[in-house]
């Protein structure tokens, strides 16, 4: 059973112990919310090899290894940010699930709103780094990471970065989340990617949009995609909260419910998690609120 309080305790022993010059790193470690629903308590944190980025991930990492890795899930942010600071919510219950979930931007300050601009191969960047870290004996991931297993995510602008990076070959399935690709590229905000919709043909894996309904404003953007992809499987699950969804509430509200379930019937083979998204009607379709589409898929 998790417990905030002797998470916090250890997280903070071990600060006390630890040589001066790595106190500066261990301050960088935060516990959300509780920790997550899931069955391994996370925390946010930096990663001194990898201070470009936020990484979500169970606390204790000594339970996993050879029979139980970390699948890897990169995310890229809304509003092209290099910070996650709107999402941390979501993405810390998603790592409570045993992943490991490693955001574009530096970790962001409690109540902060971080702020700069990100590109779409910062996603790459933290695929690179995952499998590097898997293989170096002094990381603490060693042999504890599934590199065969990466998915790629992110919300508006994340999203179009999502789709810009996909057809990475080493990438298993991804989530779009809020965006879909403009119908004139170079119409949205200055530094989205400029992606046209041939570029959907050059995708490769199970795809999950997740929109906001029609006061999504990418709403009729990404419902266009999912009408123009017509080779893989393809689910669009609509609830309508508008382009802000529901990341911000507690444990990431709907939206992180979702995903989750997601990762883990893609990432992990989970046959409960995969019944929300298979069956005529599927789970989430009977759950208040979603309304569903989906093509070649069961």
């Amino acid at each position: 059973m998790k417990n905030t309080f002797f998470l916090s305790f250890a997280l903070a022993l071990s600060a006390i112990c630890m040589p001066k010059q790595l106190l500066a790193q261990e301050s960088l470690t935060r516990v959300i919310e509780d920790g997550g629903t899931g069955p391994y308590s996370a925390v946010m944190m930096t990663e001194p090899t990898l201070t470009t980025h936020t990484v979500f991930r169970p606390a204790d990492l000594s339970v996993f290894g050879k029979k139980d890795k970390l699948p890897i899930i990169a995310w890229g942010n809304g509003a092209c940010a290099n910070s996650p600071w709107e999402h941390v919510n979501f993405l810390n219950e998603v790592a409570s699930h045993g992943f490991l979930v490693i955001a574009i931007g530096p970790m962001p300050k409690e109540g902060e709103r971080g702020g700069g601009k990100s590109m779409s191969s910062q996603l790459l960047d933290a695929i690179d780094w995952a499998i590097a870290q898997n293989k170096d004996e002094n990381s603490p991931y060693y042999k504890k990471i599934d590199v065969k297993r990466i998915a790629v995510s992110g919300m508006s602008c994340g999203g179009l970065q999502t789709l810009e990076v996909a057809p990475d070959p080493r990438i298993k399935t991804i989530i779009v989340c809020n965006s879909g690709i403009i119908g004139n590229a170079g119409q949205g905000m200055p530094g989205m990617p400029g992606l046209t919709k041939d570029h959907l043909k050059k995708l490769h894996t199970p795809t999950l949009y997740l929109l906001g309904g029609p006061s999504d404003i990418a709403y009729k953007n990404g419902m266009d995609d999912v009408e123009r992809i017509n080779h893989l499987p393809v689910f669009v699950a609509n609830m309508d909260v508008g382009h802000g969804g529901t990341y911000r509430q507690p444990h990431g509200g709907e939206f992180a419910r979702v995903a989750t379930a997601w990762y883990l019937w893609q990432l992990k083979k989970d046959k409960k998690a995969a019944l929300l998204f298979k069956g005529q009607p599927c789970g989430l379709a009977q759950s208040p609120g979603w309304t569903v589409e989906k093509k070649k898929m069961p």
